[in-house]
C-alpha cells in the first residue's frame, strides 16, 4: 500500500495548487457512488503528502503512511518522541472527514489545540476543508487570509501559535468544520452542556463520528480516573471549614491521626477525636453535632495532611488551582469534590467558595465509546496495551522509527537520601553545562523544580524554569531546551508535544553540529514516576530522528515511590550501605523493586479506573435514556410535545388507579 501511494507521487506533484479542492470533491462524490474510504484511501493520502509539501515544505516519511493507515483503521500508533504524530493524523483526518460527518482531533491542552489548527489548517485548506478549534474560553475556525505572516508560520509554527490564523467564531460554527481541533475537556464538557440544553440552537456538537487522540495514554489511562463533572453553588458552609481550619493544624500526626499515603486516607485515632472535642467543647461530635461535622473535619484534615500547595494546587489571584499529576499542568475551573477544594481554600485563607451540586457528569471512557471509531497515537503505549483493548477495544501497533534510535538509555544512580541525590544532580548539571552538552532535567512536581532552581542557581548556572506557573511560555521554552550549553528544568510533562531539535529551533546547522559533538541531549530524572510510561516520554525527549543522546534517572531511596510502596527489606537496608550519601549505590536489588514498587502502583490505579467505570456504566445506561428522550423531545414542534406530555399523564394517573 505504501508504495501505491508513492506510486501516485509523481502525477499529483504535477497538479496546480487550485485543483486540490477539486480532487477533493471528487473523492467525496466516489463515496457517495458506494466506494469505501479504503479505496480511496491512495489517493487521499497522496493528495494530503503533496498539500504537505506545498504549504509546510514538510514531507510525510514512509512510517508516516504507515502510521495513517493504523489511525485509519481505529488502532493506536505508537510513534517514537520526534516521529512526527502531529503530521502523520493529517493522513487519517483527511480521509475520514471526506464522509462529511466531522472529525475531531483531541489534545491535551488548549495550547497544542490551537497549535496544531493554526499550523496544520493550511494543510486541510488546501485541500479544499475547513478546520475548527475549541479552547476552554474561545472557539475559532482557521483563517487563511493572512497569507503574509505565513513565512514566519513555517519557521516557528511548531512551537508558536500564529494567532492571525485563527478567526474567532461561536462554538456551534467551530463544529460545523469539517476538522475539529479540541482539548478532551472541552468535548466533554461540551457533552454535557449540550445535554443540558433548552433549546436546539443551544447545542454546539453535531454528532460524534471519528476521533484521534493524540497522547492517548495520558487523555484515556492517566486522566481516566477523574470524570467529568458539571456542578451548581449548593449550600454555604464558609464557617463550619474555617473552623475546621484552625483545629487540625493543632492535631498531632501517628498521635491524633494516622496518614495513609498508599490510599490516600488520613484516620482520627480515639484521642484525635477527644482532642476535637475539647476544642469544639462537645461531650460527642457524633451525636451532638451529626455527621456533617464529622464530614468537615475530615475534609480539613485530608486537606492539611495530604494535599501539598505547589504540588498538588496552587494559589494564583486568591483562588486554588488545582495541578494535574500527570502533567503538572494547572487546571483552572476544576474542582475537588465533596467539600475538599473549600477545606483547602480555609487552608490557605483564600476566599471560600459555595459547595456545589452535581447536575451532570460522565466518564472519559464513557463519553469516548459515543464515537462510531476512535484512534490514538502516542510514544508509549504497549505497557498499557491491555487496558486499551479491554476498556477501548482499541489495538497498539507500534511502528519503526524512521531513522535508527542511538539514545544511550543509561541504568538509574540510586541514592540513600534526597539531599545527596540533589548534590549528585547539581554535579551533573555543571558537568554537561562545562562541555555545552544541553540537559533537560525533569522533576515530579512544581515544589521540586522550585528547590532545583534555587539549588542551581546557588551554583551560579543560568537556567530556565517550566512549569504549570509559565503555561504560556511553556512550548517556546522547550523548543530550545536542544541549544548549546542550554538547561532547561521542567515538570515531567511540561512542554509535551513539542520538539527539541539539536541546536535550537529554528535548525541551526553549526550550532546542531556542536550539540551533536558534545553528546547530544541528556535527560535527567530526578525521580521515578508511578508509570513506566511517564518515564518513557521523558528519556524520549532525547534521540529523535536518530540524533544522538543519553538519558539517566537519579533516584533516592526517600523519593515518595520508595517510601511508599517499596519494601521493606529495602528500608531496612538504607542505613547498612556504609557510602556517602551522595555517592550512588549500585544494587541489583534496589532497581528491581523501583520497578516492582510502579508495577504495583500500575495495577492499584488500573482498579481504580476499573472501579469508577463499573459505577459509571451503571450511570450511562441512565443517562443515555434520559439524553435520548430529552433530544427527541427538544427537536418535536410544540403540538407533538403536548401530545406525548398528555400520554405520559395518563399512562402515570392509570398507574396511580391500578396500584390503589
Amino acid at each position: 500500500m505504501v508504495e501505491r501511494i508513492g506510486a501516485l507521487e509523481a502525477d499529483v506533484e504535477k497538479l496546480a495548487l487550485e485543483d486540490f479542492p477539486k480532487r477533493t470533491a471528487a473523492l467525496k462524490e466516489r463515496l457517495l457512488q458506494g466506494e469505501t474510504l479504503d479505496d480511496i484511501l491512495p489517493e487521499a493520502f497522496a493528495f494530503v503528502r503533496e498539500a504537505a509539501k506545498r504549504t509546510l515544505g514538510q514531507r510525510h516519511f514512509d512510517v508516516q503512511i504507515l502510521g495513517g493507515m493504523v489511525l485509519h483503521k481505529g488502532q493506536i500508533a505508537e510513534m517514537r518522541t520526534g516521529e512526527g504524530k502531529t503530521l502523520t493524523a493529517t493522513l487519517a483526518v483527511y480521509l475520514n472527514a471526506l464522509e462529511g460527518k466531522g472529525v475531531h482531533v483531541i489534545t491535551v491542552n488548549d495550547y497544542l489545540a490551537r497549535r496544531d489548527a493554526a499550523w496544520m489548517g493550511q494543510i486541510y485548506h488546501a485541500l479544499g476543508l475547513t478546520t475548527g478549534c475549541i479552547t476552554h474560553n474561545a472557539s475559532f475556525v482557521y483563517d487563511p487570509s493572512h497569507s503574509e505572516k505565513d513565512a514566519e508560520r513555517d519557521i516557528t509554527g511548531s512551537f508558536h501559535v500564529v494567532h492571525e490564523f485563527l478567526r474567532p467564531v461561536s462554538r456551534k460554527e467551530a463544529y460545523a468544520a469539517d476538522i475539529t481541533y479540541g482539548t478532551n475537556n472541552e468535548y466533554g464538557f461540551d457533552y454535557l452542556r449540550d445535554n443540558m440544553a433548552y433549546t436546539p440552537e443551544q447545542a454546539s456538537q453535531r454528532g460524534y463520528h471519528y476521533a484521534i487522540i493524540d497522547e492517548v495514554d495520558s487523555i484515556l489511562i492517566d486522566e481516566a480516573r477523574t470524570p467529568l463533572i458539571i456542578s451548581a453553588p449548593d449550600e454555604d458552609s464558609a464557617d463550619l471549614y474555617n473552623v475546621f481550619a484552625t483545629i487540625v493544624p493543632k492535631l498531632k500526626e501517628n498521635e491524633d491521626f494516622n496518614v495513609d499515603e498508599k490510599f490516600k486516607a488520613t484516620t482520627l485515632t480515639e484521642e484525635g477525636i477527644e482532642k476535637v472535642e475539647k476544642l469544639l467543647g462537645v461531650a460527642d461530635i457524633y451525636t451532638e453535632k451529626g455527621i456533617r461535622y464529622v464530614h468537615h473535619l475530615e475534609q480539613a484534615l485530608k486537606a492539611r495532611a495530604l494535599y501539598q500547595r505547589d504540588r498538588d494546587y496552587v494559589v494564583k489571584d486568591g483562588e486554588i488551582i488545582i495541578v494535574d499529576e500527570f502533567t503538572g499542568r494547572l487546571m483552572p475551573g476544576r474542582r475537588w469534590s465533596e467539600g475538599l477544594h473549600q477545606a483547602v481554600e480555609a487552608k490557605e485563607g483564600v476566599p471560600i467558595q459555595k459547595e456545589s451540586r452535581t447536575l451532570a457528569s460522565v466518564t472519559f471512557q464513557n463519553y469516548f465509546r459515543l464515537y462510531k471509531k476512535i484512534a490514538g497515537m502516542t510514544g508509549t503505549a504497549q505497557t498499557s496495551a491491555e487496558e486499551f483493548h479491554k476498556v477501548y477495544g482499541l489495538d497498539v501497533t507500534t511502528l519503526p522509527t524512521n531513522k535508527l534510535l542511538v539514545r544511550d538509555d543509561r541504568g538509574d544512580r540510586v541514592y540513600q537520601s534526597i539531599a545527596g541525590k540533589y548534590q549528585a544532580v547539581a554535579r551533573q548539571v555543571k558537568e554537561c553545562n562545562e562541555k555545552g552538552q544541553p540537559i533537560l532535567v525533569g522533576t515530579i512536581s512544581i515544589e521540586k523544580n522550585e528547590f532545583l532552581s534555587a539549588l542551581l542557581k546557588r551554583e551560579g548556572i543560568t537556567h530556565n524554569v517550566l512549569n504549570a506557573k509559565h503555561h504560556e511560555e511553556e512550548g517556546a521554552i522547550i523548543a530550545q531546551a536542544g541549544r548549546l550549553g542550554a538547561v532547561t528544568i521542567a515538570t515531567n510533562m511540561a512542554g509535551r508535544g513539542v520538539d527539541i531539535i539539536l541546536g535550537g529551533n529554528p535548525p541551526d546547522a553549526v550550532q546542531s553540529q556542536k550539540v551533536r559533538e558534545a553528546g547530544g541531549l541528556f535527560i535527567l530524572g530526578t525521580e521515578r514516576h508511578e508509570a513506566r510510561r511517564i518515564d518513557d516520554q521523558l528519556r524520549g525527549r532525547a534521540g529523535r530522528q536518530g540524533d544522538p543522546g543519553a538519558s539517566q534517572f537519579f533516584v533516592s531511596l526517600e523519593d515518595d515511590l520508595m517510601r511508599v510502596f517499596g519494601s521493606d527489606k529495602i528500608k531496612r537496608l538504607m542505613g547498612s550501605f556504609g557510602i556517602p550519601e551522595d555517592e550512588p549505590i549500585e544494587n541489583r536489588m534496589v532497581s528491581k523493586s523501583i520497578e516492582s514498587a510502579q508495577s504495583k502502583i500500575e495495577g492499584f490505579h488500573f482498579d481504580a479506573r476499573k472501579h469508577l467505570l463499573d459505577y459509571d456504566d451503571v450511570m450511562n445506561k441512565q443517562r443515555e435514556a434520559i439524553y435520548r428522550m430529552r433530544k427527541d423531545f427538544l427537536h418535536v414542534s410544540g403540538n407533538i410535545l403536548e401530545e406525548r406530555v398528555r400520554d405520559m399523564m395518563e399512562e402515570e394517573m392509570r398507574q396511580l388507579v391500578e396500584g390503589h
